[in-house]
C-alpha cells in the first residue's frame, strides 16, 4: 500500500502561495525553480492572532524582567529560552508521529534532523544562562517551566492543524529573541565585555563536534548548494574572550533560526531563498470588493 502524504489542504489556510508540488519527480524542479517564485503569504486573521499571542506573552516577560545590566537579566534570558526551545520539539514529536503512521514525502527526514539540531542549539543557551545563575531562583524555574508545558501541548495543536501558522509562532519569537539581544549587547557591552566566557559555552562553540552545531545553518547564499557544502559553508568557530562574544554568538544563532522558519512558512522549504532574500513573513493583501 502506497503511504499517505500530507493533505495539502491543510496548508492553504495559512500559506496562500506558493502552492509547491511535493511530489519526488518535481522535487528537483521545484527547488530550481523556488528562488524565483513570490513568498507566500499568511492567512490575515491567523498572522494577526500569532502576533498578538507572542507579542503579549513577550510583553509579560518584559515587564516581570526588566533589564537592569545587571546579573538579573540571566533570569529573563533564563526564561525565555526555555519557552523559546519548546516548539522544536513539538515539531519534531509532531513529524515521528507522522512518520510513525506512514507518511512520507521528500527531504522530511533533513527536516528532522535540523529541528533536533534547533532544538540542540536551543538547549545550549539555555545551559548558558543556567551556568550564569538564570535559574538560581525556584520562581523564575516555576515560571519558566509552567510556560514551556502549556506552550508545548498549544504548538503540538497547532503544528497537527496547520504547519505554516505554528511554523510562524517561531518566526516571531525568534525575531524577538534577535532584537532582545541586540540591544542587550549595545546598551551593556562594558558589563558584558568585563565578564569572563562560561565554561559551558566555550565547550559548545569552540570544542565540541561542530555537526549539531552547523546542520541547523540552512539558509546560504546559494540555496541550490548541497547538504555537505551548506555544512562546510557554516563552520564558523567563534573567538570566545568575554560574555560578550558569547552573547553574539547566541544572538547570530537566533537569526539563522528565523531565516529557516521564514523560508518553511513561505515556501515550505529550509533553504527556498538565499540568506540575502530572506524576508519577514507578511499577512495576505486583503481581497478587493
Amino acid at each position: 500500500m502506497e503511504p499517505s502524504k500530507p493533505d495539502p489542504a491543510m496548508e492553504e489556510t495559512a500559506v496562500m502561495e506558493p502552492k509547491l508540488d511535493a511530489t519526488p519527480t518535481a522535487v528537483s524542479a521545484t527547488t530550481a525553480a523556488l528562488s524565483t517564485v513570490d513568498a507566500g503569504t499568511m492567512d490575515e486573521g491567523i498572522y494577526k492572532f500569532n502576533k498578538q499571542l507572542i507579542d503579549t506573552v513577550y510583553d509579560v516577560i518584559c515587564f516581570l524582567y526588566p533589564v537592569k545590566g545587571n546579573e538579573r537579566d540571566f533570569a529573563r534570558f533564563f526564561v525565555l529560552e526555555t519557552v523559546a526551545r519548546v516548539p522544536y520539539f513539538a515539531y519534531l514529536s509532531c513529524l515521528h508521529l507522522q512518520e510513525t503512521f506512514g507518511v512520507r514525502y521528500p527531504n522530511m527526514s533533513d527536516r528532522m534532523r535540523t529541528h533536533y539540531a534547533e532544538a540542540d542549539n536551543e538547549l545550549h543557551h539555555l545551559l548558558i544562562q543556567e551556568s550564569l545563575g538564570g535559574n538560581s531562583n525556584p520562581v523564575d524555574r516555576v515560571l519558566a517551566q509552567t510556560m514551556a508545558f502549556f506552550y508545548y501541548w498549544y504548538v503540538i495543536v497547532i503544528y497537527t492543524w496547520n504547519e505554516p501558522a505554528a511554523y510562524h509562532l517561531s518566526e516571531l519569537i525568534e525575531d524577538h529573541a534577535f532584537d532582545t539581544y541586540s540591544n542587550f549587547l549595545k546598551n551593556h557591552e562594558t558589563f558584558l565585555k568585563s565578564q569572563p566566557v562560561p565554561e559551558i559555552a566555550r565547550k559548545y562553540y569552540e570544542e565540541e563536534n561542530p555537526f549539531l552545531f552547523e546542520l541547523y545553518c540552512t539558509v546560504k547564499d546559494d540555496p541550490e548548494c548541497s547538504v555537505e557544502e551548506q555544512v562546510t559553508a557554516c563552520c564558523r568557530r567563534p573567538d570566545l574572550e568575554t560574555l560578550y562574544d558569547v552573547f553574539v554568538c547566541i544572538r547570530d544563532d537566533e537569526k539563522e533560526h528565523w531565516k529557516t522558519l521564514c523560508n518553511l512558512v513561505q515556501f515550505n522549504e529550509m533553504n527556498a531563498v538565499a540568506a540575502k532574500d530572506v524576508k519577514s513573513t507578511v499577512p495576505a493583501p486583503a481581497e478587493s470588493a
